[in-house]
Parts: structure tokens; C-alpha cells; sequence
């Protein structure tokens, strides 16, 4: 059972726009449809009534007038757990000559700003964008590229606190993350740095390709850490199911990103949730349409996370949460 403790707000406190950008939509005239393309991971298909993130993009969508099927059409492509698709993909959707590209993983994102530097794309959770060459600036885009994006360095350090609060004797955190990202690499830097000011040591394990597992669990069982931090893009779709039995079976108090671990058996989860931000890509595609510029178009970020506990999993690993964490939960899992 799930319990709700508190909801999250992501404020969005949209700037004062320009108009005539050499990017900008026309506004649709009556019976122009809108052609949106989507640039998702592992869904084969468009399924608002089963994916969360998919029906709440509808909703922002259908708030500012556009409804599917009447005066906006949707492109979905997918990577299907394969991210080294996604260039030919972004590919497809500038063929199409669609008028937006909506991306929810980064290297959608990367892929379709190389694929054309015009069209409109808005980022869904954007990973470090300025970091990692998507834009210039949070205030001033500077290209095609605007949205929503996540701080993912900072709230990296947070997960080694939150980790070491809940398991006091953490002398050890494994931390998982894949180094063909390099957003990845800036967040393990930022749990290198963080961890010894709490008396802890860090076990990278750094994986650039699937056939690396079998590796780094086997370095996890030797080392026997006291916690593990998930920093994680898929390698291919199925990794993640792996990485969370892997967890659950050995007993390690995990801390995952939101929507990723706690279900199967994970301790903990901390972030964003990318499925509230998916509402507000409405309100960009809408500026847009109405012939805001992306380039000057504000880049926002979540101003307050999301933590969520798993207390089936602390008991069976022996934990006893402390009350001073539980009251900071958003969700309990019982």
C-alpha cells in the first residue's frame, strides 16, 4: 500500500516571450493540425492510458487547446531499450517535417538537436542541459532547444545523505552508473565528493556496456558495501529489472531514481518526478505555436523533489527507518 504524504509543486514561472523566431511555430490557422513528434525509450508505443508520463503530456496538451485526433497529431517513435537508435529516429521526424519534437531521455534529446538545428525541441527532464551542451543557459536556451530539466549533480549528493540516514552504519556505497553518459560521469564526481564529509568511501562501478554486469555484481558481493546509489541510463531495456532482483536478492539498501526501484523491492527513491513535469511541455508547445522563440524561452527546473520509502524493503533488510526520515517522505510503501 502506498500512503501520499505531501505533494510536490514544480513552478514554472515563464518569462516575458518574443515573437517572431525564426524557430517559432505558426500559430495553426482554423483546421491546421499541429504534428508533434515524440522521441520516448522503452514503450514501443503511444499509451496514454497505461503510461503516466503519456497521459499527463495529453493533459497539458488538451489545457491549452490542442486536442489529439482534431487539431494536433502525435509522431511517436521509440527506442525500445536500444539508445543508439535514437539518432535515426530524430532522423525520421525531421523527414516528416514535424513542428515539435517533445524528448524525455537525454540522448533523444542530444540526437534530435544534431538532427536539425530549427525545429522546436522541448526536453522532458532534461539531465544537466548546460553541462552536457544542450543549451547555453537556463534563463537564454540559445538555440532550438527549451523545456524542463533536472539539476541531477546536486541531487546526486543529496542521495548519499539520505542513504547514510537511513542506514547510520554506511561505511561503503556502491555506486552504479553508466559512462556513456556524460551527465552520468558529472553526478558519480558529485557522490565522490559528497561522501567523505560523511565518513564514507565510494565503490565506483562503472559500466559502458551491458556485458559489464555479471562484472560489477561480482565486485559488489566481494566488496559487500553497506548501500548502493543507482545513477543509471539503460544500457538496453531490460537492465534495470536486473539491477533492482540484483538488490532485492542480496539485501542492499538502494537508493534509485524516481519511478525506478521501489516497486521491485528498492529502499529508497529521490528526484523529480518526470511524469508532473510532462504536463507542463503543453505550455512550451503552446508558447511556441503562438510564436515565442526557444532561444529566449526559459529552461525550468523542479524546485522541490520527491522521496520515497519503501518499509516492506527496510524490514526485510533489517532496517529501522528513522522517524526524522519518514517524516520527510512523500510516499511510504507498507
Amino acid at each position: 500500500m502506498t500512503t501520499t504524504r505531501r505533494k510536490i509543486v514544480v513552478a514554472l514561472g515563464l518569462g516575458a516571450l518574443s515573437c517572431g523566431s525564426p524557430f517559432a511555430l505558426a500559430e495553426p490557422p482554423p483546421g491546421k493540425v499541429l504534428r508533434i513528434g515524440m522521441l520516448d525509450n522503452l514503450r514501443d508505443k503511444f499509451e496514454p492510458e497505461v503510461v503516466p508520463l503519456h497521459g499527463v503530456l495529453l493533459e497539458g496538451l488538451r489545457s491549452k487547446g490542442f486536442e489529439l485526433g482534431r487539431n494536433v497529431t502525435l509522431e511517436y517513435r521509440s527506442a525500445r531499450g536500444q539508445p543508439d537508435k535514437f539518432p535515426e529516429l530524430a532522423a525520421d521526424l525531421v523527414r516528416l517535417k514535424v513542428d515539435a519534437i517533445v524528448a524525455i531521455v537525454n540522448q533523444g534529446m542530444l540526437a534530435a538537436r544534431e538532427a536539425t538545428r530549427t525545429i522546436p525541441i522541448i526536453m522532458i527532464g532534461g539531465t544537466d542541459p548546460v553541462a552536457t551542451g544542450l543549451i547555453a543557459s537556463l534563463a537564454r536556451p540559445g538555440g532550438n532547444v527549451t523545456g524542463l530539466a533536472v539539476n541531477a549533480t546536486e541531487i546526486s549528493a543529496k542521495r548519499v545523505q539520505l542513504l547514510k540516514e537511513a542506514v547510520p552504519k554506511l561505511q561503503t556505497v556502491a555506486v552504479l552508473w553508466n559512462s556513456s553518459f556524460k551527465s552520468m560521469e558529472m553526478q558519480f564526481h558529485q557522490v565522490e565528493t559528497a561522501a567523505p564529509s560523511l565518513g564514507v568511501k565510494v565503490l565506483s562501478l562503472r559500466l559502458s556496456s551491458a556485458d559489464n554486469f555479471d562484472q560489477a555484481f561480482a565486485a559488489i558481493r566481494k566488496a559487500r558495501p553497506e548501500g548502493m546509489i543507482v545513477l543509471f541510463g539503460p544500457l538496453r531495456g531490460n537492465d534495470l529489472p536486473r539491477i533492482v532482483e540484483f538488490v532485492t536478492a542480496n539485501a542492499i539498501p538502494t537508493v534509485f531514481e524516481i519511478d525506478q526501484g521501489v516497486r521491485g523491492g528498492g529502499l529508497m527513491e529521490f528526484g523529480p518526478d518526470r511524469v508532473k513535469m510532462a504536463r507542463q511541455a503543453g505550455a512550451y508547445i503552446d508558447k511556441i505555436a503562438n510564436g515565442a522563440n526557444p532561444a529566449n524561452l526559459p529552461v525550468e527546473e523542479p524546485t522541490t523533489f520527491e522521496l520515497v520509502i519503501n518499509l516492506k524493503a527496510a524490514r526485510a533488510m533489517g532496517l529501522s527507518i528513522p522517524p526524522a526520515l519518514m517524516l520527510r517522505a512523500d510516499r511510504v510503501i507498507e
